[in-house]
């Protein structure tokens, strides 16, 4: 299981640009195999972060985890991608996602309507823009495209699907190089998410997809404490009912069980068995436990750089 880190926080803390530099430098220098910026309301354009960060380190694979597609036409998103991806001398992963009805229809005032045919055909215009220059056309239900896109010396960009339910996950399996996960646990990710989106890549002909989870990982001496801050730092999940059902599909009713936390030689051995599950990156999200917030964080990353690049 490759090891990789969020640089950007995913609990609700805002992440400053020169913390999320120095984080993107720091994990580059200390081995992790990925590094990720996730698209919320409170922080950054996950693709302008991401090019920012290419300039300040050498080696280390960029991803996002995940832009939402409904609020961005995809030959608008291609094209950004695509940049993004020179600028970073192709080490762009670019994850994508239709997000939930509360964002999209609440925040953004779009309609949700039919989340698989909208994410199907936006990786048809996807597929067409990535394939190589020219003109991108494509006539379909939801999307209408017929342009020049010619980014100069853009390269492939691999793209990965957020998928939790059944269809989608056979998506990603046909179509995208795999899959991105948040709140799901072992039993969730070896016995739904693992064995869908394989066997969707194998019945596609497709490479073994990858399988990137992200987890909130603390390290710290009292696992029962940090559970409780995760409970309050990410109950919001709870009322999302996408990780109702992902959550109801495994060990854990809430999100402060698939939470990873406790001393280090406890948060390898869970880690390990998310890697027996059939995960293949871990996409941890370092959250602090205790009064010294800035201790717990480097404990905890300094720690996961002890694992990376592969566990």
């Amino acid at each position: 299981m490759r090891i990789g880190i969020f640089v950007s926080d995913t609990s609700g803390e805002k992440t400053g640009l020169p913390d999320l530099l120095d984080q993107a430098r720091w994990a580059d220098e200390h081995g992790f195999a990925t590094a990720w910026v996730p698209h919320v309301p409170w922080s950054f354009d996950a693709l302008t972060a991401l090019t920012l960060a290419g300039q300040v380190t050498t080696r280390i694979e960029l991803g996002t985890a995940v832009v939402p597609t409904y609020p961005r036409h995809p030959l608008a998103l291609a094209q950004q991608a695509l940049s993004t991806q020179v600028a970073v001398g192709g080490r762009l992963a670019l994850g994508i996602g239709p997000s939930h009805p509360v964002v999209i229809e609440k925040m953004h005032g779009l309609s949700y309507e039919k989340p698989v045919r909208h994410v199907r055909e936006y990786l048809d215009v996807l597929d067409r823009a990535f394939a190589r220059p020219g003109q991108v056309v494509y006539d379909g239900t939801t999307y209408r495209t017929d342009a020049l896109l010619d980014v100069p010396d853009a390269q492939p960009v691999p793209v990965l699907l957020a998928a939790l339910a059944p269809m989608m996950l056979r998506l990603a399996g046909e179509r995208t190089g795999g899959t991105i996960t948040w709140m799901a646990d072992e039993r969730a990710l070896g016995e739904h998410v693992v064995p869908r989106i394989t066997s969707a890549a194998q019945e596609a002909g497709r490479p073994a997809p990858r399988v990137i989870a992200g987890l909130p990982v603390a390290v710290c001496d009292d696992a029962a404490a940090g559970r409780e801050r995760a409970a309050k730092a990410f109950a919001v999940y709870e009322q999302i009912p996408t990780y109702q059902r992902i959550l109801g599909r495994g060990d854990s009713g809430r999100p402060a069980d698939v939470v990873v936390a406790g001393t280090e030689r406890e948060v390898e051995a869970r880690l390990r068995s998310y890697a027996d599950a059939g995960v293949t990156d871990l996409c941890g999200t370092v959250f602090a436990v205790g009064d010294d917030r800035a201790a717990s964080r480097q404990r905890t990353r300094e720690f996961l750089a002890t694992l990376a690049p592969n566990l």
